[in-house]
Parts: structure tokens; C-alpha cells; sequence
């Protein structure tokens, strides 16, 4: 196979600036914050706006949706056009959009505000892992994609923790006002923090052609297309989580503003596991994490449904095992993102977005499936979190495979 060298014009620096780093989080970050935030507040809309659980369910889906499915024009046009304009529109909108929920009178409204966060947040998620691989190489970037794996752990649980306090005392709506005023300030960062660099593919034929190509390129390679699999299956299980946690902690009694305590018992050890990963990856290499990350998920998974099974039903019993899951992701997470991205780096925007959408397509069709289910214990969340789970392990044999019988040169 051919070797792809890194474009000069995206050269990386010898020493990312801090003020640059810390951007990049923020862009990256942004969109699970907004996912998040509102998330104590849902299990409350349906009385709110008359609506059923599984109609609710929908203001999840549909901003994973938008947030996964924009990413697809998001990454080939940031190779195209540049990523600094991309960033500063996609907060734009993100800022409209919360505008938008804030002021909802029906849940339609409210899906439609979740929409355009979804489809702003996506351009920080697809452009910023781009920019990534723009100034970090080798396992530089993996070490890079543990620190954004610490900082999107962080997020979930504190914005719902967050969330839930300003539910109880502002209301619903406040959270959304605080995801506008977020979302101003990252446009600011970005406008401010970030340089403007020459595109990829400045003078490259149509862009239609051109995005066509690109993902052509990328469907064509199976190391590619099992990396992007395990990093689906993995979203998937943890989406289910984020968006089936307070129905299930909600049975059990527990108030909107308590709910993070219990959501975070999955993202604090995702941010361990990211951090075991940024030591171990020089000693151990991507693929042996990947597998001991496998292997920690099916544990904390299995303990928790052998609990509820044994009649103990409690929020303590559905979320302490369930570390497990989120320190076994802390171990996938990063090489796999890295991998995808950094396969062929003059395709970094196209390869990140394809990644992220189809993270958030199967994310959003896990969160779906959850408002379909019965969930008075975690029994069936469980099971839907082992069957997407189960499928990114088929994934990394798949990759294991692939890599044996056809390596990359980087």
C-alpha cells in the first residue's frame, strides 16, 4: 500500500501551544455537553408536554442523529474549505439551537431546537479530532485522544450534575440558556485560539467529487471499517446508558438532581482508563488495550445483570458495576480513534467524520431502542448494552485480522 505523508500545509507544530490544546478540548467536548446537560430533565418532559416516554426519547435521538449524520460534510469540507470557519458556524448554530429548546412551547419545537444543537456540535467533534491529527503524529495522537478521552468523561457527569441542580432550581429551560451562553463562549475560543490554516485540498475538483472520493478511499480499507465498527458498538452501549440511566434511576426513586452521582459511576473510570491508556500504550501497543478494555466491559456488565438477576435493586447495585464498562472504554477509546484517523492522514477530516458519524447514527438508534423497552430494573438495558458490546468484540477480531493480513504503512 501506498505510504500517505502529512501535507505541509497542516504540518504539526514541535510544541502545541496550551491556549491551542485547550481549544481543541473544548471544540471536541462541546457537543456531549449539550448532549448531556438537559438529560435529568427528560424523564420530566412527558408529563411537561403530554407526550409518551418513547416520543421523549425522540429530542435524545434526534440530536445524536444530527450530531453524527453532519460530521459525514463536516470533515470532507473541513479538508476542503479549512476547519476554522466550520468550527465558528457550527457553534453558531449550536447557539440557535438552544435558543430555540429554550423557548419550546410543544416537544416539537423542542426537537427541532435539539436538532440544530446536534448539527452544530457536530462540526467540533468531526473538525476538532481532525485538527488533532493535524498536530499530532504517531502515538503522540494516542496519548492526545486519552487526554480528550479524560475530558469527555469528565463532561457527562458533570453537566448532568449540573443539569439536575439547575433543573430543581431554575427549571427545565435554564439549561438550555447556559448551553447558549457555553456555546458563544466556545465560538469565541475558536475565533480567537485557533489559527487559520490553508486547506487540505484547496484546489481540488468539485466537492461532491471530491467527498465521494474520499469516502471511497476510506470504505476500501478493512482496518479502517473494523476501527470505526468498535468505536460504534462502544457508543452505542454508552449511549444506551446516558439515555436509559434516569428512566431506570427514576423507578428507583432517585430526583433529578441526585441522578449524576450515579450517572458518573461510567464516565470517572472512562477518564481512569484513558489515563491507564496514555502509560501503558508505549508497553503494551493499541490492540492488547483494546482486548483487556473488552474484557473489563463484558465483567462490569454481567455483574451488574447477575445482581438485579439475584433481587438486588438498588441504584447503587445497577451503577457501581457498571465502572467496569466505562474503565473498559477508557481502554478502547483511544487507540481506536487514533487508528481511524491516522490511517491515511491527507483524509483525517473525511476518516474523523465517518468515524463520528457512525459513533452517533448507532448511538442514536441504541437510545431509540431503549425508549421501546420496559425499564422498572436495568435488566433490559443491560442486555441491550452486552448485545452492542458483544458486536465491537467481533470487531476487534475483525481488526486483528485485517491487520495480518493486510498491515498499513503509516
Amino acid at each position: 500500500m501506498t505510504s500517505h505523508s502529512r501535507d505541509p500545509a497542516v504540518a504539526a507544530p514541535a510544541h502545541p501551544g496550551g491556549w491551542l490544546m485547550a481549544t481543541l478540548l473544548l471544540q471536541i467536548t462541546f457537543g456531549v455537553v449539550a448532549m448531556t446537560l438537559c438529560l435529568p430533565s427528560m424523564p420530566t418532559w412527558a408529563t411537561e408536554f403530554g407526550a409518551s416516554q418513547a416520543s421523549v426519547q425522540l429530542t435524545f435521538s434526534a440530536y445524536v442523529a444530527a450530531f453524527g449524520g453532519l460530521q459525514l460534510v463536516y470533515g470532507p469540507w473541513s479538508d476542503r474549505i479549512g476547519r476554522k470557519p466550520l468550527l465558528l458556524g457550527g457553534m453558531a448554530l449550536v447557539l440557535l439551537g438552544s435558543v430555540i429548546a429554550a423557548l419550546a412551547p410543544n416537544l416539537a419545537v423542542l426537537v427541532l431546537g435539539r436538532v440544530l444543537q446536534g448539527a452544530g456540535g457536530a462540526a467540533g467533534m468531526s473538525v476538532g479530532r481532525a485538527m488533532v491529527q493535524d498536530f499530532f503524529s504517531g502515538r503522540e495522537r494516542t496519548r492526545m485522544m486519552a487526554y480528550v478521552g479524560m475530558a469527555m468523561g469528565t463532561c457527562p457527569p458533570l453537566a448532568t450534575l449540573l443539569g439536575g441542580q439547575v433543573h430543581v432550581v431554575l427549571g427545565w429551560q435554564a439549561n438550555f440558556w447556559i448551553t447558549a451562553a457555553l456555546a458563544a463562549l466556545a465560538l469565541l475560543a475558536a475565533w480567537r485560539g485557533l489559527p487559520t490554516r490553508k486547506p487540505v485540498h484547496a484546489n481540488a475538483t468539485h466537492w461532491l467529487t471530491a467527498l465521494f472520493s474520499a469516502y471511497g478511499r476510506l470504505l476500501r480499507e478493512p482496518t479502517f471499517l473494523s476501527y470505526v465498527l468498535i468505536m460504534a458498538m462502544l457508543t452505542s452501549a454508552f449511549y444506551c446508558f446516558l439515555s436509559g440511566a434516569p428512566i431506570v434511576l427514576t423507578h428507583y426513586g432517585v430526583p433529578p438532581d441526585r441522578m449524576g452521582w450515579y450517572i458518573m459511576a461510567v464516565p470517572i473510570p472512562y477518564i481512569f482508563g484513558n489515563m491507564l491508556t496514555s502509560r501503558l500504550v508505549h508497553h503494551m501497543g493499541d490492540r492488547r488495550l483494546m482486548g483487556l478494555g473488552f474484557f473489563a466491559v463484558q465483567a462490569g456488565l454481567w455483574l451488574m445483570l447477575l445482581l438485579a438477576w439475584g433481587g438486588l435493586h438498588t441504584p447503587w447495585a445497577f451503577a457501581l458495576p457498571l465502572t467496569l464498562l466505562g474503565l473498559g472504554h477508557g481502554l478502547i477509546a483511544p487507540p481506536a480513534i487514533s487508528g481511524s484517523v491516522g490511517l491515511i492522514p491527507a483524509l483525517a477530516g473525511a476518516a474523523a467524520a465517518v468515524a463520528g458519524a457512525s459513533q452517533q447514527v448507532m448511538g442514536a438508534f441504541g437510545s431509540y431502542v431503549v425508549g421501546l423497552l420496559d425499564h422498572e430494573g436495568p435488566v433490559n438495558l443491560g442486555l441491550l448494552m452486552m448485545g452492542f458490546s458483544l458486536m465491537g468484540g467481533v470487531a476487534q477480531l475483525l481488526l486483528s485480522y485485517a491487520v495480518r493480513r493486510k498491515p498499513v504503512v503509516f
